[in-house]
């Protein structure tokens, strides 16, 4: 999210869907039965556990931060009874929670070898005290970095005083069975956000678990709807009243069966879409490497006609310059011909003139 869009939020949080003079800019209005009334209060599991494990997806209803201001602001003056509508939400969620912490529970029941009930204590004493650190050292964490120093000291030094207590326990459990079975993870289900913790885990996991957005979520929600419970008889007494004196009908919020078939509808969509664009990366990729290929190809195929040019050229060189060497030497033999020809003549006339000059030799001689 942007600067821009950051600080249109916080407007819209402050002072609603008119801060711009603007009466319908989003064209519903909070009470709507389109908007979600849990999000207005600020309990929405959807929002709450977003971007966790257990994320739901988007919330089928409509969440606006305007429209928590303007919910915020005409509540001063009249009560909606929305707090009624988010209690059934949020006892439709945590019911289904709890029905799969038990259906955890069943299958580690089933799968884990069973206990007897000493052993069995002696590990559950482990599981608690490493929950207790886990829990200690996630909050001392949080206070160190709201700068509460002094409180995160002491706690620091509770946790020193559970971690020899864990020490003496699991020494104890450890004493009480085989090596072997010793070795093996046991698991238990946490009984707020229905994660597994192993009784061999590290005091960093379980801080980071008891202080993961996930487990804290759902404490949120948890004490959110104890506090909304505590109440609720009588908010619905109130409610029924002002119903029949004003002959309205109650409105129906959507039960946590039907949110979590949305959510799944919600993320098999998302893997759809996933899929598609794998698919399409996949396609595209695929074509990229034909082409790739082609090009390839054709570079290889004109660097092979290039070099059958140039070996022709060669060859028209060679045929050339040995066509030239070959006249070269015609050339020479002919001069030497004729060159051996010039001096034989030159020998006999030569030889003549001696004979004819020895001849008159003689006859000057005779006369």
């Amino acid at each position: 999210m942007s600067a821009h869009e950051q600080m249109r939020a916080m407007l819209d949080q402050l002072m609603g869907t008119a801060r711009n003079g603007e009466t319908d800019k989003h064209g519903v209005k909070f009470y709507d039965d389109s908007v979600c009334k849990s999000f207005l209060l600020q309990c929405c599991p959807h929002e709450i556990l977003s971007s966790t494990r257990m994320d739901l997806g988007e919330c089928p209803k409509i969440h606006d931060l305007a429209l928590r201001a303007d919910f915020e602001l005409a509540s001063k003056t009249k009560d909606y009874f929305y707090d009624i509508d988010a209690t059934e939400h949020l006892e439709a969620f945590i019911a289904d929670c709890d029905k799969r912490t038990a259906a955890a529970k069943q299958r580690l029941a089933e799968t884990q070898e069973e206990l007897s009930a000493e052993v069995t204590e002696k590990a559950n004493a482990v599981h608690e005290l490493a929950e207790q650190i886990g829990q200690k050292l996630a909050r001392a964490e949080a206070l160190g970095e709201e700068g509460m120093v002094e409180e995160s000291v002491k706690l620091m030094g509770e946790i020193d005083e559970l971690r020899k207590k864990k020490a003496v326990a699991e020494q104890e459990y450890r004493n009480s069975m085989p090596a072997s079975s010793y070795q093996q993870q046991k698991l238990r289900v946490c009984e707020v956000c229905s994660a597994y913790l192993g009784i061999h885990d590290n005091d960093r996991r379980l801080a980071d678990h008891f202080g993961g957005k996930l487990h804290l979520g759902f404490i949120t929600i948890r004490e959110k709807l104890a506090d909304l419970k505590k109440l609720v008889e009588k908010r619905r007494e109130e409610r029924g009243a002002s119903e029949r004196e004003r002959g309205g009908g109650r409105r129906h919020y959507v039960g946590g069966r039907e949110l979590d078939r949305r959510a799944r509808r919600h993320r098999e969509s998302a893997r759809d879409r996933d899929r598609d664009r794998e698919r399409k990366d996949a396609d595209r990729k695929e074509a990229d490497r034909k082409e790739a290929d082609r090009k390839d190809a054709d570079r290889k195929d004109s660097d092979r006609e290039r070099e059958r040019d140039r070996n022709k050229d060669r060859e028209r060189d060679y045929e050339r310059e040995r066509r030239r060497s070959r006249s070269r030497s015609r050339s020479r033999s002919k001069r030497d011909g004729s060159r051996e020809r010039r001096g034989e003549r030159g020998e006999r006339g030569e030889r003549r003139s001696k004979s004819h000059r020895r001849s008159s030799s003689r006859d000057r001689r005779r006369e």
